[in-house]
């Protein structure tokens, strides 16, 4: 078809409202609006955050750094949504007296996907590091998340519910539910195995920490191998594994088993990859 012809065929644009809502409704605003909600719900339900200061330091911090690497790296501005999401997680999961712990979870972050990287792309998710990395340089002065939504259902079925449509509009609900469904599989395997009552082993999917593992850290497409059936696989290992951390009584299991199992995967890949190609 001609220009012309698809110049007259194309539909008249319609109003600028519309037009503004099929603009945030775009793939790549869903994950930040849906980890801003997940911030503004578990600040007014439980009051999770240290402190408004240490969350936007570590929001500011993320953002810079990425612009600043984003600009040396590609000689351009690069998007910031990416950045964004790493320092409002960063903000919600560190727990600290001090406001150097967010700074530098930040920082860590954005620049372990310059520096950490395979074939081109990083092999850590960058909030998942460096939230691993300062919980285990500084286990004296830092801590994670640890509060459930209890008994209030009404703010987690919401998150859930968004969610879920989100990961599937970008793709990723087959992670996310085969991390769901392993998780509760091996937390009935824990009951089992220590005694403790089930409900116990389920209750920490019910908090705002496991809403940011779920749909950004195991769901990152940087960071995850190609297939489908290889990012299934993959999430279970993830699920597995915690348990392993968690019979052993390690208190930060679902981001060491990630921190852990992710790379591994991508390593494994492209060994993989190389063979065949031999």
């Amino acid at each position: 078809m001609s220009a012309g012809a698809m110049a007259s065929a194309r539909p008249s644009p319609g109003p600028a409202p519309a037009r503004g809502w099929r603009v945030m409704l775009e793939n790549r605003f869903l994950p930040p609006i849906l980890i801003t909600c997940i911030l503004i719900s578990a600040q007014f339900s439980f009051g999770i955050l240290e402190g408004y200061e240490r969350t936007g330091a570590a929001i500011a911090t993320a953002i810079l750094a990425e612009l600043a690497l984003g600009r040396l790296t590609h000689g351009r501005w690069v998007n910031p949504a990416s950045a964004y999401i790493t320092g409002i997680s960063v903000g919600i999961l560190v727990r600290s007296p001090f406001i150097w712990p967010y700074v530098f979870a930040s920082l860590i972050s954005i620049v372990s996907k310059y520096v950490l990287r395979l074939g081109g792309r990083h092999i850590w998710n960058p909030s998942n590091f460096g939230v691993s990395v300062v919980l285990f340089l500084a286990p004296a002065t830092v801590t994670l998340l640890s509060i459930q939504w209890g008994n209030t259902i009404w703010p987690m079925a919401i998150i859930w519910l968004l969610g879920f449509v989100i990961v599937w509009r970008v793709g990723r609900l087959h992670v996310s539910a085969a991390y769901v469904v392993s998780f509760f599989v091996f937390a009935f395997v824990r009951s089992a195995i220590t005694g403790n009552p089930w409900q116990a082993a389920i209750a920490p999917i019910t908090g705002p920490m496991y809403q940011l593992f779920i749909f950004f850290m195991v769901t990152d497409p940087k960071t995850a191998v190609r297939t489908k059936r290889g990012q299934v696989i993959v999430v279970v290992l993830v699920a597995f594994v915690e348990m392993l951390f968690r019979l052993a009584e390690v208190i930060y299991a679902p981001f060491y088993a990630l921190f852990l199992v992710g790379p591994a995967a991508l390593l494994i890949e492209a060994w993989w990859a190389r063979s065949a190609r031999t």
